[in-house]
């Protein structure tokens, strides 16, 4: 059974079900057959041979009587014989019941006593069973005579004869219509299995986009259904994949070709003044400083998704970090003609990383001033409601599409798809932002309308003695 296959084990299950049916069905027949028929017959001549005895309990065995029993032996069923002694039997019934005499010493005992035998066995001659019993017949002076009844049994398929050909239809109808059922349940069951087989193998080739259609709620849909969110899921990750390699190559790449077109031109002494090559030579270090900065946060964030990162926990003066990162934009602030609103409440402290707090700050400040509108509304709050703290900023800038909103965060993912290089870093700010978030035991979230603009929240635990992730 190991190396079969399921189909074909649920299919010998089957089979041996038909068979265990067909035994019962054997067992049942010899039953109604030993019980019923064989038992019918037992009290039938019990009954006949006490009935007949009892009318000649006086007097002799005269020919009369014999001749009126023998009379209703021609009339019943049955063979009755007459005798006046047991040996006069032999004569009569000259056969052996199960290869035995009829009679032995210990029947005659019980015969003598007034009560009767009951044989039951295989007649060669007759090539049958038979039943049979013998009934003392008592006079006045004691036992004139014994009747010797039997029947010879009819076969199994004698006794059935009429209900067979019932019973070879409603056999057939039945196994014609166990044949369909469990065809249809084989196929029900298998052809799904078969079909996610079929699909597993082409995701095995990296052809994610196979679904099964079921509308089926049993454990085989369940399955169906964990089998298409399993391909939808890998679908997406191979998609994402496929677009982190794209956004990584880009991003390597345009530096990489700053660096390596500036360093060409000043290697070959291709430009017109001393101020030309230095600005070649500046263009080069800034392009530098993009890539380690790039190689950097990647780094950073794997660190921070495989809790690599020990927080430095201590208690932070959450206004006053949230008023010197602001500090640190001013002047960008002032460029772009931003308008500021602030509602900090000073006094609130949490427990954290310092360091890491600020940098979530700054990422999203800096974000907020680059995707703001030119002399826009830039508004930044901070409040306490209950255990949590809560830090908010909202602009008034480009509108970020609902299908984006939770992608936001993910690596090199940016909304501004023409990744222009006056705003858009390297796409892994607000990923690092998130997983700091995460460890402080915090919630991020974002929400974008095209005409209030976009809010960013930041939800914290309040207080001293929270314990951090």
């Amino acid at each position: 059974m190991k190396n079969l296959n399921l189909n074909k084990k649920i299919f010998v299950v089957f089979l041996s079900s038909i068979a265990f049916t067909i035994l019962f069905s054997f067992f049942f027949i010899h039953f109604l057959y030993s019980r019923l028929y064989i038992s019918s017959i037992e009290e039938s001549i019990v009954y006949q041979g006490k009935r007949t005895a009892s009318h000649y309990h006086y007097g002799e065995l005269s020919d009369e009587i014999i001749e009126k029993i023998q009379w209703y032996n021609v009339v019943s069923e049955y063979e009755i014989i007459v005798v006046d002694e047991l040996e006069e039997l032999t004569t009569y019934f000259p056969y052996r019941i199960d290869y035995e005499n009829l009679v032995d010493f210990s029947d005659r005992d019980k015969l003598e006593k007034g009560g009767y035998l009951l044989k039951k066995g295989f007649v060669e001659e007759l090539n049958r069973e038979i039943i049979g019993a013998i009934f003392p017949i008592k006079g006045e002076t004691g036992l004139i005579g014994f009747i010797y009844i039997y029947v010879p049994l009819a076969a199994i398929q004698d006794v059935f004869r009429e209900s067979i050909p019932l019973m070879v239809i409603v056999g057939t109808l039945f196994f014609f219509f166990l044949f369909l059922i469990i065809n249809k349940t084989l196929y029900s069951l298998f052809n799904p299995l078969h079909e996610l087989q079929r699909m597993s193998a082409e995701v095995s080739k990296g052809n994610y986009s196979s679904r099964v259609e079921t509308d089926r709620k049993d454990e085989i849909g369940q399955l169906t259904n964990a089998f298409n969110s399993m391909s939808l899921s890998l679908e997406e990750q191979e998609k994402r994949k496929k677009e982190f390699t794209s956004n990584i190559v880009h991003e390597l790449r345009t530096p990489l070709t700053y660096i390596g077109g500036y360093t060409h031109a000043l290697k070959a002494k291709i430009y017109s003044s001393p101020e030309e090559a230095e600005s070649y030579l500046t263009t080069i270090e800034k392009e530098t400083v993009r890539l380690n900065k790039l190689i950097n946060d990647l780094v950073e964030l794997n660190h921070l998704q495989e809790n690599l990162y020990v927080l430095v926990n201590e208690p932070i003066a959450i206004a006053q970090i949230i008023l010197d990162t602001v500090d640190l934009f001013k002047i960008l602030i002032t460029e772009k003609g931003l308008q500021l609103q602030m509602d900090i409440e000073e006094n609130i402290i949490i427990t954290g990383d310092p360091q890491r707090i600020q940098q979530v700050f700054y990422n999203i400040i800096d974000n907020a001033i680059k995707y703001s509108l030119a002399k826009g509304v830039l508004k930044i709050s901070l409040k306490q409601t209950g255990e949590n703290i809560e830090f908010q900023v909202d602009n008034e800038g480009i509108h970020i599409p609902k299908e984006d909103i939770s992608r936001i965060g993910e690596r090199f993912f940016r909304t501004d798809k023409a990744r222009n290089r006056t705003t858009g870093g390297t796409g892994l700010g607000l990923s690092i932002v998130k997983e700091i978030i995460r460890l402080h035991g915090g919630t991020f979230s974002i929400q974008s309308d095209p005409k209030t603009g976009t809010s960013v929240k930041i939800r914290l635990k309040a207080g001293m003695n929270n314990e951090i992730g």
